[in-house]
């Protein structure tokens, strides 16, 4: 069991997170609100700006004042083998064949 610190002394279980995402997007905040309505939404930021979102494997969605690249920085950290995948570039191959 690693504990990850996600800021002002929180931290949640690295193995349970599902995802780290950017507050920037509709679906980001539309992801917000339904855990808010659900009741699964635990906000750490105490009133600071929120900069990411974490989703658990208990659907349930924690928000945090520090930024996803440092969360990403962190975890790497506590799992030096572990790579984590970015979604744009790593290798995907677009529709001509080029490199995203």
């Amino acid at each position: 069991m690693q504990l990850l610190n996600i800021g002002f002394g929180n931290t949640v279980m690295v193995e349970r997170i599902v995802a780290v995402i950017n507050t920037g997007s509709s679906p980001a905040r539309k992801l917000k609100e339904t855990a808010k309505s659900q009741g699964m939404l635990v906000d750490v930021t105490e009133g600071r700006r929120t900069r990411s979102i974490l989703v658990m494997d208990s659907n349930h969605v924690i928000l945090s004042s520090v930024q996803p690249d440092t969360i990403s920085q962190r975890i790497q950290a506590l799992n030096p083998g572990y790579h984590l995948a970015e979604i744009y570039g790593q290798g995907q191959k677009g529709s001509a064949g080029e490199t995203l």
